[in-house]
């Protein structure tokens, strides 16, 4: 048998059972076998197939000892992919490299081969130099415990209370009891939301920083309604605060063009000036994400309010001069 009509998906196979069936000649199994390159069995499990999952009336003729459709059949139920679709596919592919090595990984490209594999003979488009002209790549990629982040979101997912030993930088390990709600990956970093008993609230913890997990053997159900949506409504990125801050900030004409390039949070409003350059408005319920930024733009970016956040960068700046 030919090697090319064995790596065929079942998909192909259909489609000519669907070709064969609509000639009207009552094939058995035997001669589309013969004529597919298959033994028999693998088009009697093609055939239950197309009756049982795409809802097909094939039926068999024992007087002619053939197949047919008794019902009229306009068209075969296959896949309906365009050329856009085939390159986002492909970028879909590209993206897991942020994944590779987690729990997320293996059936997130399962889910792409299917679709793959069920794409028809008729695109023609040379994947190969889409293959060359697309790809990421992460400026610092996080390291993560493979072991540790499969016992978070297998936690999550079965709602399992976890005993953490959690160390945040330059403190000493502690221990948190956690009610693990959320996964999240945020702008290339994973995050763990969850709720934290002693602390009686919900707090963000970063997998890299968790030295172990331990499942209590306790189940949980949510007390508050979570909203990962709503959390982050207000922060800079992951940090939510209690407080309420018009941020207002004006960057040089050199670092504006930059700025009018990205949407850098959804309250913000953006005013270009006379000289070129732009201020930039915000609202945050933190200002300590917001500090790092502006402090990453050097002399590009400037605070004009709120007070604590002009202190804040200049006491940064100060700080860096004095090292």
């Amino acid at each position: 048998m030919s090697d090319s009509l064995h790596s065929r998906p079942p998909l192909e196979r259909m489609l000519r059972i669907h070709q064969a069936l609509q000639a009207g000649g009552f094939p058995n199994a035997t001669a589309l076998a013969r004529e597919i390159e298959v033994v028999t069995k693998t088009i009697h499990r093609d055939i239950e197939f197309m009756r049982e999952r795409l809802n097909l009336p094939v039926e068999f003729d024992p007087r002619r000892n053939g197949y047919f459709y008794s019902g009229e059949v306009s068209a075969f139920p296959t896949m309906q992919i365009t050329e856009g679709e085939i390159v986002a596919l492909i970028v879909a592919e590209k993206a897991l490299q942020q994944y590779r090595g987690t729990s997320f990984e293996k059936p997130l490209l399962s889910a792409i081969k299917k679709m793959e594999q069920a794409l028809p003979d008729t695109i023609s488009l040379n994947l190969a130099d889409i293959e060359q002209t697309i790809s990421f790549r992460t400026r610092a990629e996080p390291v993560l415990n493979l072991e540790i982040f499969d016992a978070l979101a297998k936690a999550v997912a079965q709602r399992r209370q976890l005993e953490l030993h959690y160390r945040k930088p330059g403190q000493p390990v502690e221990k948190r009891l956690v009610d693990p709600y959320h996964m999240a990956n945020i702008n290339g970093e994973w995050y763990l939301f969850a709720y934290d008993h002693a602390r009686k609230d919900l707090r963000t913890f970063v997998p890299a920083r968790i030295q172990s997990v331990t499942p209590t053997g306790k189940s949980f159900e949510r007390t508050q309604k979570f909203s990962l949506e709503q959390r982050l409504r207000d922060s800079f990125g992951v940090h939510s605060g209690e407080g309420k801050f018009e941020v207002v900030l004006r960057f040089t004409p050199r670092a504006a063009g930059y700025i009018r390039e990205k949407k850098w949070h959804p309250s913000q409003s953006l005013r270009d000036l006379k000289d070129g350059g732009a201020e930039l408005r915000l609202k945050l319920s933190s200002l300590a994400e917001v500090q790092r930024w502006v402090l990453s733009w050097g002399g590009d970016a400037r605070v004009l309010q709120p007070r604590e956040l002009v202190d804040s960068v200049k006491n940064a700046a100060r700080a860096m001069l004095d090292m």
